[in-house]
């Protein structure tokens, strides 16, 4: 079992006397939601028509910079696409680049695959499938278009598919999407709605990628794939240009006073996104433990026990109660 973030319930059972109320900094997830606008009814009551869907797929389109909405599938969240892609484009060896969201590696294993993890962009010409996420979970590593262009090219003179998941690149530097490339023979891009706009609880992602690939996902997921709530939510959200640069500078004032924040207390700054830090501390699993404590759940990470992973928090309490946990832990 893959551990993720987000998991409130254990930090109570494990901190039974921690505070309320509970704060998650375990995600990347962000803390400024977009502010939902009225729903009609009919988005309870009614099944989503084509005509819904393809108004969610052109506004898609629009904000992630693909070439029209026939290049850009839907499903109910990124995880649904991560899991379904093995079974509809099986492959024999896989190489996806570590470390990083570690249900790449796993739904590909389940799926028969020969998965090698890879620490460099080179290793992922080998295989017939390569994975990885731009910019990275958990260290923020990133590429640019054209890297990424010219790896699929190369991948793609052999037959072979490269999956680039941009879960965090809703608010990352100018050029580093690569879905305004396609169409392009066998890449194909992930966008995560709820990472981006707040609402991970609506379930909705997006897969960019040229039309063959796009109507057999779509044939694969079948009618209504998403619902008409996250339809009409995500047709206004993803409209909102306003919002999104207005967010992005939210997000890097945050930032900032997150980094301030990690240094006063002599945390290593590994790296990070928009949505979340990374950092390196001598006694994680204790700081972990003392922050948990004090009803604060940040990220860990079995693999690497130097390291924890901080999103920002969503309001002055929350900062506050995060420099009194940080001031009475144990120092690095």
């Amino acid at each position: 079992m893959i551990r993720h973030g987000g998991q409130l319930s254990l930090l109570r059972d494990r901190y039974p006397e921690a505070p309320e109320p509970l704060i998650d900094l375990s995600t990347g997830i962000n803390p400024f939601s977009y502010k939902l606008p009225p729903i009609p009814e009919t988005a309870y009551t009614r099944l989503p028509e084509e005509a819904h869907t393809g108004r969610l797929r052109e506004a898609a389109a629009s904000a992630y910079g693909a070439r029209g909405p026939e290049f850009v599938a839907v499903a109910s969240g990124t995880q649904l696409l991560i899991s379904s892609l093995p079974r509809m484009f099986p492959a024999a060896r896989v190489s996806v680049l570590s470390p990083t969201y570690g249900e790449h590696a796993a739904v590909w294993a389940a799926a028969g695959a020969g998965v090698a993890e890879v620490s460099t962009l080179q290793a992922l010409e080998d295989g017939d499938v390569a994975v990885l996420c731009n910019p990275n979970n958990p260290d923020g590593r990133a590429f640019d278009a054209a890297a990424i262009g010219e790896l699929a090219a190369r991948k793609a003179r052999h037959g072979g598919r490269l999956i680039v998941d941009e879960a965090f690149a809703e608010f990352a530097e100018a050029g580093l999407s690569a879905a305004p490339l396609l169409p392009r023979p066998g890449l194909m891009v992930l966008r995560s709605f709820g990472k981006a706009y707040g609402l991970a609880g609506l379930r909705l992602g997006f897969l960019v990628a040229d039309e063959d690939v796009v109507d057999r996902v779509a044939r694969a997921l079948g009618p209504w794939p998403v619902s008409g709530v996250a339809i009409h939510v995500a047709c206004r959200a993803l409209a909102d240009s306003g919002w999104r640069r207005d967010t992005a500078l939210r997000l890097a004032r945050a930032g900032a006073r997150l980094d301030a924040l990690i240094a006063d207390y002599g945390l290593d700054a590994v790296g990070g996104t928009s949505l979340f830090r990374l950092v390196r501390h001598g006694n994680a699993p204790a700081l972990a433990n003392s922050l948990g404590r004090a009803g604060i759940l940040v990220r860990g990470f079995d693999e690497r026990p130097d390291w924890l992973r901080f999103a920002l928090p969503p309001d002055e309490d929350a900062w506050s109660r995060l420099e009194a946990a940080l001031a009475t832990g144990p120092r690095p």
